[in-house]
């Protein structure tokens, strides 16, 4: 087939695929081998479809369609870098776990960037002591044990979004550590013109239902501390005037059913006094019983002696 019956080709296949597929997943695949495609491909089978191509054809296939479909530009700023489209009509949360779930752990490279923190752990590393300057050069502390380095501490020798260097690649070859694993990582989602992170996927109905309410108690508070009606504040608003009624019924000779029993009370010392008291008593034999157990524990124990002494 010619170059230019690719393109043509191509760009078909594009087209079909976005009319067919509703929800996009766009990809990166730096450091991921073709046996990890092969095997993505696999487990998305029946569910969704991979398309790769380079950026400027995409580019160029997506301005084409923008005029029978406006939405298609939202894709336009993420067609950079090494990237690919998983195309699916399927609920997200399940594709997005099959794409990212092939990881392969992978040796340091030089100049490589670093997806994680990289930690040499102490031990012995089996090497003889005449590389014991090259651990120095990287500012690790060892010591020779029987005729081999150990790494004293842990060294925390590489951090998250650094630069592998040549001899840190170097010695995480020698000690057998394959520190970075790789595999697809789904960079933004596109779903009927609206483009948003994967991290929107981990959002809970715990959540939204969490944050409704930080958001009521926020209306509700600014509403009380303006003097500004609003619909969250009504029940506090109700409240607060009721208590206003109930404290100027006590206060005066009108009376309301709600305030009966406090005017009573206040009328009542004596009453008062006496629900006070059988409150207090009623409280008071429920201690008991917890005590009782304690007592009753320490008499066992006690018991356990025997009689005798640690010496007798």
């Amino acid at each position: 087939m010619a170059k230019g019956e690719k393109k043509v080709a191509y760009f078909a296949k594009l087209e079909h695929l976005l009319s067919t597929y509703q929800t996009i997943f766009i990809v990166n695949v730096d450091n991921v081998s073709s046996q990890q495609m092969h095997i993505v491909r696999q487990s998305l089978r029946g569910e969704a479809e991979i398309l790769m191509g380079k950026n400027t054809m995409v580019r160029r296939a997506l301005r084409g369609l923008i005029s029978t479909n406006p939405n298609y530009e939202a894709l336009l700023p993420f067609v950079k870098g090494n990237i690919g489209f998983v195309f699916t009509n399927g609920d997200m949360k399940e594709t997005r776990e099959k794409i990212i779930s092939n990881r392969v752990a992978a040796p340091a490279r030089p100049n490589a960037i670093a997806p994680a923190d990289v930690f040499v752990p102490a031990g012995n590393t089996g090497m003889e002591p005449g590389q014991t300057s090259f651990f120095q050069a990287l500012g690790i502390p060892t010591k020779i044990a029987r005729g081999t380095i150990e790494i004293t501490n842990d060294v925390h020798l590489v951090k998250i979004g650094e630069k592998v260097g040549a001899s840190e690649a170097t010695l995480l070859n020698k000690l057998g550590i394959s520190p970075f694993t790789y595999g697809l990582v789904v960079t933004q989602i596109y779903d009927n013109g609206a483009t948003f992170s994967s991290a929107v996927l981990d959002i809970t109905e715990d959540d939204l239902v969490d944050r409704l309410m930080e958001g009521i108690t926020t209306i509700a508070s600014i509403s009380l501390a303006v003097d500004y009606l609003a619909l969250p504040a009504i029940p506090h608003l109700t409240i607060n005037v009721f208590k206003d009624i109930l404290a100027l019924s006590v206060a005066t000779d009108y009376t309301i059913k709600a305030a009966e029993s406090i005017k009573e009370l206040l009328d009542n010392p004596e009453a008062m006094a006496a629900a006070a008291a059988a409150a207090s008593s009623a409280a008071a034999p429920a201690a008991g019983d917890s005590a009782a157990p304690a007592a009753a524990e320490e008499e066992e124990e006690s018991d356990d002696d025997m009689g005798f002494g640690l010496f007798d």
